[in-house]
C-alpha cells in the first residue's frame, strides 16, 4: 500500500475545522485505501447489509462509540438515506470525527436530503497528483501518467494500457453512480454523451452541437451533464469576466476528469508531442482544484482568441494567472499582457511539468513566475475553506 501524507494531512486539516469531511471522487479513485489508512478508526463499508443494519438506529450506533471517536462511512451513499447518520452525528455528536466518502457531491438530489451546510468540508480527491507521482509514487514518467490516467490500478499496472479497465469503468460508473444516485434510464443515449465529453475535455460546451451529435434534446444533454458533474466525472470551468464587451461571458470548458480517460476515448495509444499541452492542463486543474476547493476558479478568452489558461480570484480582489506550458521557453505573453491592462494586480505564473524550483522572469512588462505544480500548491493552496454541495 503506497502512504498518502498528502491527503493524510489535508483530511487532519479539514477535521480541525468542521467534524464532518466528505471525501468526493469518482469509483476505483482510491478514496477507500485512503480511508483505511487512516489509524484508530472505526470503518464501515456501506454496501454491506450488516453496515445497514448497524445504523438503522444512527443515535444508537454513535453513544455506543467513546469521545472522541473517528468513524468512516465508506460510500455512504449506499445507505437508504445517507444524509441522516451524518446530521444526527454532527448536531448531536460534534465530538465524533466522520470521515464520510462518495462517488458524487452532496448536490445529488434523489438520495441525499440535507447538504450539511456549516457542518462538513468537502474534499474532492482527483486521480494521483503529479507531485505525487514524484514523490510517494515513484514515477517521473509525464508520458505514462498522461496516457495510464491517475487512477491507482492503470497507473501502476505494468505493460501497455489496458482499454478494457477503461471500457469497465464507463459501464461501472453508469450502473452503480448514475442509475442509483439520478434514476437516469437512457444508457446508450448517457454513455455516448459522456465518450463525446471525453473526447472533447478541456473544450467549450455547446449544448446545440451536443444535442446534434448524440441525437439527445437539449434538456436530456444538461440534466446529463449535470448529473456527470454531480457525480464527479466533469468539472466546467467557467469564463472570468470583469464587464469587458470583447471578454466570452457565457460557455464553461469542460474538463473530464482524468487524462486516461481521454487518451482512451480519443483511441490514443502513445503520447504525440502536439497532445501533451492539453492533456498537461488537466494535471494542473487538478491542482488547482485542491488548492482553492473548485471555487473562484475560471478560464479567460476575448473574442480574438486571446486567452489564458486559468484565472483563480484571491481573497483580496487579486486575479492570478496560471499558464500550462510543458517547455517554459514556449511562453507567448501577449495573451498575459491584454489581461493585465484590464486586471493589473495579481501574480502571473507557467507552470510546467520539469520546474522544481520556482523563479521569475521578465516579459517586458511583465513579471511572470516559472514554477511546477508544487509551486502553486505552496503559494495558491489552502486559499478557501470549502463548503460546498
Amino acid at each position: 500500500m503506497i502512504e498518502r501524507p498528502f491527503w493524510i494531512q489535508q483530511i487532519a486539516d479539514a477535521w480541525r475545522r468542521r467534524p464532518i469531511v466528505w471525501l468526493a471522487g469518482v469509483r476505483r479513485v482510491g478514496k477507500t485505501t485512503l480511508a483505511q489508512m487512516l489509524p484508530g478508526t472505526e470503518y464501515l463499508n456501506c454496501d454491506l447489509p450488516s453496515t445497514h443494519r448497524r445504523l438503522e438506529d444512527p443515535e444508537l450506533f454513535f453513544r455506543g462509540l467513546p469521545d472522541g471517536a473517528t468513524i468512516i462511512f465508506d460510500e455512504i451513499h449506499r445507505l437508504p438515506d445517507p444524509t441522516l447518520p451524518l446530521k444526527i452525528a454532527a448536531d448531536t455528536f460534534p465530538h465524533l470525527r466522520i470521515l464520510a466518502t462518495g462517488s458524487s457531491t452532496l448536490a445529488a438530489g434523489r438520495k441525499f436530503r440535507d447538504t450539511l451546510t456549516g457542518r462538513k468540508v468537502v474534499l474532492f480527491l482527483p486521480p494521483v497528483l503529479w507531485t505525487e507521482c514524484r514523490d510517494a509514487f515513484g514515477l517521473l514518467d509525464l508520458d505514462r501518467r498522461l496516457l495510464h490516467g491517475g487512477l491507482p490500478e492503470p497507473l501502476l499496472a505494468d505493460g501497455k494500457k489496458d482499454d478494457l479497465f477503461f471500457a469497465e469503468w464507463l459501464d461501472s460508473f453508469y450502473a452503480r453512480d448514475i442509475q442509483e444516485l439520478f434514476g437516469i434510464r437512457e444508457r446508450t443515449g448517457f454513455l455516448n454523451l459522456l465518450k463525446l465529453m471525453l473526447r472533447q475535455s478541456g473544450g467549450l460546451a455547446d449544448y446545440s452541437a451536443l444535442s446534434r451529435e448524440c441525437d439527445l434534446t437539449r434538456p436530456t444533454i444538461k440534466a446529463h451533464l449535470e448529473a456527470m458533474t454531480t457525480a464527479c466525472a466533469l468539472f466546467p470551468v467557467p469564463p472570468f469576466s470583469g464587464g469587458g464587451r470583447r471578454e466570452i461571458l457565457r460557455r464553461p470548458r469542460v474538463y473530464a476528469f482524468d487524462t486516461g480517460f481521454v487518451a482512451f476515448a480519443r483511441g490514443w495509444e502513445a503520447i504525440r508531442d502536439d497532445d501533451w499541452g492539453l492533456l498537461w492542463e488537466h494535471l494542473v486543474l487538478d491542482i488547482l482544484r485542491v488548492c482553492t476547493g473548485g471555487r473562484n476558479l475560471f478560464y479567460w478568452r476575448d473574442k480574438s482568441d486571446r486567452e489564458v489558461d486559468f484565472v483563480v480570484v484571491g481573497r483580496e480582489g487579486q486575479v492570478h494567472a496560471v499558464e500550462c506550458k510543458i517547455n517554459p521557453d514556449r511562453v507567448d505573453p501577449k495573451p498575459l499582457g491584454v489581461f493585465r491592462e484590464a486586471y493589473p494586480q495579481g501574480r502571473n505564473y507557467v507552470i510546467c511539468p520539469a520546474v522544481e524550483e520556482a523563479y521569475d522572469r521578465p516579459h517586458g512588462d511583465l513579471v511572470v513566475r516559472v514554477g511546477g505544480c508544487r509551486t502553486l500548491l505552496r503559494e495558491l493552496g489552502g486559499m478557501y475553506e470549502t463548503d460546498g454541495p
